[in-house]
């Protein structure tokens, strides 16, 4: 009867002790807000309400090395803020001791309105896919049990995960979902199109007619606001001999998925190059060329591009006075996704 009665005391003092710190526990909301005449995103924000002390461990969280083996590659050694968050310069993204990846960093924008991730589609909810790249052997190269360790040997994120989730528990659920209210709120929507679109101002003519010759012969796949439509095409790219990477094949054992990739975004396309899923186009007029003749039409290249794209060199320059209106120079430079826009926890990586 001591025994139960103590047993007893324990758990009601348990029980008041969670009820007491979860009535502390009041992080600061943050809003996301969908963009004017934009679709609702599909992100379940009720799993995961955004939050400013979640949003800035994940920023702290991104731009950290400490997620690496060595301590030498970060989430934003590939993903480039002042490029869109994709890699500046390299067709495919760098990993650590030397290695190189066997894909090019994709974009990092609009996360909320997407279903799966990874250029052949093989992640299917945006707070799993951290996991990939922090444990692949030529990327991080890390496991997610050092992580936690490392972690929790820094004193300012034990501080950082109980300001967000209410304790200093460090786990894998709390990593990736504090990474995915970061990048969650990556959402560019500021462009000239954009502003275009809500009547702020207007295009000039070779915009204007670059836009026309968009919507006549690009718009299929590159819908608008998203300039994707997220689906997996086969667009007359050969496999590389060397990656020998089939794409959404991989995902699906399908043999009709042969070499589809995901539609990439053009938003920001002027400052993404290289382009394709390994870097292969590095211009937007290797691109141009590609479609309207250096395809090679399979049997299961895309319908819409069974008769290749043709573009005169004119068309070509309007359309490219357009894509550069899809660049969006506030999200690229809005310092709060810079690494220093909250100085909560200083000198992450020298104490490991």
């Amino acid at each position: 009867m001591k025994i139960f009665s103590t047993i007893l005391i324990i758990t009601v003092l348990i029980f008041l002790s969670v009820a007491w710190t979860n009535n502390l526990f009041k992080p600061t909301p943050l809003k996301f807000v969908v963009p004017k005449n934009w679709p609702q995103p599909v992100y379940d924000f009720k799993n995961n309400p955004l939050t400013k002390e979640g949003f800035e461990l994940g920023r702290a969280l991104f731009y950290d090395e400490i997620l690496s083996k060595d301590s030498t590659i970060s989430c934003a050694s590939c993903h480039q803020q002042f490029v869109a968050f994709t890699t500046y310069g390299h067709n495919l993204s760098h990993g650590i001791n030397n290695s190189f990846t066997t894909r090019n960093a994709p974009a990092l924008q609009n996360l909320a309105w997407q279903n799966n991730f990874m250029w052949d589609g093989s992640i299917n909810h945006l707070d799993m896919q951290p996991i990939t790249p922090i444990t692949a052997t030529n990327e991080m190269g890390e496991t997610l049990q050092n992580i936690i360790i490392k972690l929790n040997r820094n004193k300012h994120y034990k501080q950082m995960f109980k300001a967000a989730f209410g304790n200093e528990i460090i786990n894998t659920q709390r990593i990736t979902k504090a990474i995915s209210q970061f990048v969650i709120m990556l959402v560019s929507s500021n462009s000239k199109y954009d502003k275009v679109m809500r009547g702020e101002t207007k295009f000039i003519l070779p915009e204007q007619l670059g836009y026309e010759i968009f919507k006549q012969k690009c718009v299929a796949c590159h819908k608008e606001p998203f300039f994707t439509d997220f689906s997996f095409r086969n667009n007359g790219i050969t496999a590389d001999s060397n990656l020998k990477d089939f794409g959404r094949m991989n995902v699906t054992n399908n043999k009709s998925d042969s070499l589809k990739f995901r539609v990439p975004s053009l938003r920001n396309v002027v400052v993404t190059a290289p382009y394709g899923h390994d870097g292969r186009f590095f211009s937007l007029m290797n691109v141009f060329e590609h479609y309207r003749k250096n395809m090679k039409v399979m049997q299961n290249t895309d319908s819409l591009l069974q008769h290749k794209i043709p573009l005169t060199n004119f068309e070509i320059g309007q359309l490219t006075a357009f894509l550069y209106t899809l660049t969006d120079s506030a999200f690229l430079n809005n310092t709060m996704f810079a690494p220093s826009s909250y100085n909560i926890a200083p000198n992450f990586t020298h104490n490991h």
